[in-house]
């Protein structure tokens, strides 16, 4: 619980640090805290030709080749981003409307970012930035429930038996039981938990091979696969007419009584056998054996 509420702390610092950047007249992003048109002293309802004529007498008052004061080239740069906004109609159509609106800050955002970013980012490298975020929050979360659910099971009675046995069968059946010792059966019982094999149903153990972008990457040969299943299946079952296989009838038993595969492993063979026999797979057969199972469950009661 502790590890899983700094993550959420860290979650909401980061949430509000980046609300707090946003958060701010829209228009500061093209001149920072500067209004375009005035760095260039020009009215807002300037023309083209007003705009060019302003900003080259001020190029050539302030430009690092004609004025070496330092603070001259940062207004400089200031004015040369002014006009770079101002000359090209889109994006002086998009400052006058954020000058306009500034209560509309994310829009305002996204249409600056769009404009300035979104021609020169390659979709490729955004695809794979967000592919590499998307996993690596999807594994911090599946280590985070793994080892919570550890935790949870290491204080169950029925953990601490198992245990205590495998220590008295490692000791010959002596149990160390001085008070002096504590320290050293902590660490007897760290190094015996890792050999008990903990398979906690819905909290596994984190696996590379599951991440969502391991998975993208794997795309193309998981459909060819799909694909060629479908295929196989088709032309044994369908064209060849060819009896079920145990393995195909069992997925067909299992897929009929919407049973996980790793509960239908845990299923008797006997049982698994019984079922298979059915056909259940057969709407009839089905129909037959809901009809049997409801009327056993009436009896037992």
């Amino acid at each position: 619980m502790a590890g899983r509420r700094a993550m959420m702390q860290w979650f909401a610092l980061t949430v509000t640090i980046v609300l707090s950047l946003l958060i701010q007249p829209s228009s500061s992003i093209y001149c920072d805290e500067d209004d375009c048109y005035d760095l260039l002293g020009v009215a807002q309802n300037a023309n083209a030709s007003e705009i060019k004529k302003a900003y080259y007498k001020l190029s050539l008052k302030h430009h690092p080749d004609k004025n070496p004061d330092p603070e001259s080239k940062k207004f400089f740069v200031k004015i040369a981003n002014a006009y770079e906004i101002l000359k090209d109609d889109a994006t002086r159509e998009q400052y006058d409307y954020a000058l306009a609106h500034p209560e509309e800050f994310f829009y305002n955002t996204a249409r600056y970012y769009h404009a300035y970013y979104g021609h020169k980012t390659d979709p490729r490298a955004v695809l794979i930035g967000l592919l590499l975020i998307l996993s690596s929050f999807q594994y911090l979360n599946q280590w985070t429930r793994y080892n919570q659910a550890i935790e949870m099971v290491k204080k169950t009675p029925a953990y601490k038996n198992k245990l205590r046995g495998l220590e008295l069968q490692r000791t010959g059946g002596v149990a160390n039981r001085k008070k002096s010792n504590k320290q050293m059966d902590k660490k007897v019982e760290e190094e015996l938990s890792k050999e008990l094999n903990l398979d906690i149903k819905g909290a596994e153990k984190p696996s590379v091979w599951e991440l969502i972008g391991i998975r993208f990457i794997l795309l193309p040969y998981t459909l060819g696969k799909l694909l060629l299943w479908y295929g196989c299946w088709f032309w044994r079952y369908n064209v060849k007419r060819a009896p079920y296989s145990w393995e195909d009838a069992s997925y067909l038993t299992r897929r009929s009584l919407r049973v996980s595969p790793d509960s239908w492993i845990s299923i008797d063979e006997s049982t698994k056998e019984d079922l298979i026999q059915r056909r259940l797979w057969e709407k009839s057969n089905f129909e037959s054996y809901v009809a049997e199972m409801r009327k056993e469950s009436k009896r037992r009661r």
